[in-house]
């Protein structure tokens, strides 16, 4: 048997991609820093996420059916330490940045580099976290400064955020 800790450590070798996950529903607008989230199909269009039991909004996400993935940009890290933290509440933490809502209603951060607007199709429980079988309803393209044309992903690796490629404009 894999120790917990020794998978932990090797799973920080893993670069991901860092996304702020958010819903909405009779509990207000829920969020929370999420890097285990991956595509499944294109046909039809959908997204795996993974969210911890223990998360103070998982219940919400699985009441309310919907989520949207903002994939975050460099310029993120300080709105995605604080949708990890305990230190803030929800109303706190939207303050942080620019959100608008597509199709399901969840938050979507104007300026990620994409967001994925989905309805949640399966939930299957594995150990500490809920995998999420989501299909994608609608997508948003986030808008470049004028000024700057290009963007750099926010990924994860080795405990510590990297900034990761550029996104050009054409």
């Amino acid at each position: 048997m894999i120790a917990a800790n020794d998978f932990r450590n090797a799973m920080s070798l893993l670069t991901s991609a860092v996304n702020v996950v958010t819903t909405s529903g009779a509990s207000g607008d829920q969020g929370l820093t999420v890097s285990a989230v991956c595509s499944v199909s294109d046909s039809p269009a959908s997204l795996l996420v993974c969210i911890n039991q223990s998360s103070r909004s998982h219940d919400d996400f699985l009441v309310n059916k919907v989520l949207s993935v903002n994939v975050l940009a460099s310029q993120h890290e300080t709105l995605s330490n604080a949708f990890a933290s305990s230190k803030f509440n929800a109303e706190q933490r939207f303050q942080l940045g620019e959100w608008t809502r597509l199709q399901t209603g969840s938050p979507i951060l104007k300026d990620a580099l994409v967001s994925f607007d989905c309805e949640i199709e399966h939930i299957q429980t594995m150990g500490t976290h809920s995998i999420l079988i989501c299909r994608v309803v609608a997508i948003h393209q986030g808008q470049t400064n004028a000024v700057d044309q290009s963007q750099e992903g926010l990924v994860y690796f080795n405990r510590a955020y990297h900034q990761i490629g550029q996104v050009e404009v054409i």
